[in-house]
């Protein structure tokens, strides 16, 4: 009796070993990492790479008008990678004029606790000589191996420049920040860029985390470029995503030691500036780096129009939360060089407003200061918002998105709920030799709490 029944708890546990939620996996299998992967409801397809591109991505260069950067990631066997592209025309002919650009191929192996491997190829080129204002195609792969044909447009320097501003994601990105990103793509698609003022993801080096990211914005990824500013949670221990140089390909303008994080993108009438709050955070001389930085490039700047993005506010919207030393550090510089818009994430609330003080603790309201500081959330973690007297418009418990647009001396904001409806909205108008001329155009819908 006892050897029949060892029998069958032996033909169990030999059958066990073959199934994805089998806690006897044998880490031999090549098809281990898959079925582990299985066995923690991952979604395999978001995690693994293929032979076939995926999680493509374009981002802006420092040289906005004439160029793009392109990323995507393959499985290994994939050792090198090709951009094609070509002027988009009005039926398939455009495939007779294609151009080739060779990308640069990294390989990369994440490891986290408890979680299976990934190894991945990811590749990187850059695409220039473009034309401003001319709407191209473009693909990416290798072999018989490649993506779909996506189009995309150069900004025309006689036109107006429009992007997409987005707070936080960070948490169930796939599930209920996918929204978001779509409902803003729906409600302005003739956008020139999108911007992402950090925590992208929850947990810096999770790649199936990295892959709903990619999921949530999907094509809108592929056809628009991108800029992005590193929050806390792309760091652990002061130390950068594995992930975010590889996946992302930002110009490398800044301070040593500050690749692809901390940058400036010049377009005719508008820098656009990225500093890397957590570093400056933690690193005297990474922030002393950036300060000067800061103030060098913006001296004696010919564009009509500035803005910095960065994670940590100089404002918080959160009652327990104040970032004293950002302020006494760098709001001399912003005061100093007049800067225009300051676009922030990290308190998972929505506050702006315009500030008098110069790195003190008090919160002046003033419309003539001409810098509006702005912090949003478009991700679905929510914190208590604050009722300090520096902002003219607050939300808590909101997803939202933000549509700006520069045209001559106007800047036009808008701030929509997730749902599409706006919220919040503001003219910056230039006046020569004085602060910019504010006008407050706040919808009639109560504050959110």
């Amino acid at each position: 009796m006892r050897y029949t029944l060892f029998l069958v708890l032996f033909s169990l546990i030999l059958t066990s070993r073959a199934q994805p939620g089998s806690p006897f996996l044998d880490k031999n299998d090549p098809e281990y990492a898959r079925k582990m992967a299985l066995r923690m409801g991952m979604d395999v397809k978001l995690l693994f790479p293929s032979a076939v591109p995926d999680r493509l991505i374009l981002n802006l260069t420092e040289n906005p008008l004439s160029s793009v950067a392109v990323n995507w990631r393959t499985d290994t066997t994939k050792t090198s990678g090709w951009v094609e592209v070509a002027e988009a025309t009005h039926g398939p002919e455009f495939i007779n004029n294609v151009r080739k650009i060779q990308a640069s191929t990294e390989q990369l192996k994440v490891s986290v606790a408890d979680e299976p491997d990934v190894i991945a190829n990811y590749h990187a080129a850059l695409i220039n000589e473009l034309e401003a204002g001319t709407k191209y195609v473009y693909r990416v792969g290798e072999g018989e191996h490649w993506s779909e044909w996506i189009q995309f447009e150069m900004p025309d320097e006689n036109k107006s420049l429009s992007f997409l501003y987005f707070g936080d994601a960070q948490n169930d990105v796939k599930s209920m920040w996918s929204r978001v990103i779509r409902e803003a793509y729906k409600t302005m698609p003739e956008i020139d860029f999108m911007l992402h003022a950090g925590d992208l993801i929850n947990r810096h080096n999770r790649d199936i985390e990295w892959g709903e990211w990619f999921h949530a914005g999907s094509f809108i990824h592929a056809s628009i470029p991108s800029v992005m500013t590193p929050g806390n949670h792309e760091y652990k221990n002061v130390v950068l995503s594995p992930q975010w140089r590889p996946q992302f390909n930002l110009p490398l303008n800044g301070p040593k030691g500050l690749e692809e994080t901390c940058y400036q993108i010049n377009y005719p009438n508008l820098k656009l500036i990225s500093l890397d709050a957590e570093q400056i955070d933690e690193s005297e001389t990474l922030r002393k780096a950036q300060l000067h930085w800061l103030d060098s490039i913006l001296q004696n700047d010919p564009r009509q129009w500035t803005a910095i993005t960065l994670h940590y506010p100089f404002y918080s919207t959160n009652p327990s939360r104040d970032n004293a030393e950002l302020r006494e550090y760098f709001k001399p510089i912003v005061d100093k060089h007049q800067v225009d818009i300051v676009l922030q994430g990290h308190d998972h609330a929505y506050g702006r407003g315009m500030i008098s003080n110069v790195a003190s603790g008090s919160q002046v309201v003033s419309e003539s200061s001409g810098t509006m500081y702005v912090v949003s959330v478009s991700g679905p973690k929510m914190y208590e918002v604050s009722d300090d007297p520096w902002m003219f418009r607050k939300a808590g418990n909101t997803q939202l998105f933000q549509i700006i647009t520069i045209e001559g001396d106007m800047l036009n904001y808008e701030a929509y709920t997730a749902s599409g409806e706006l919220y919040d909205a503001f003219q910056l108008q230039k006046q020569k030799g004085k602060p910019n001329r504010l006008l407050n155009k706040i919808p009639d819908f109560s504050e959110r709490h």
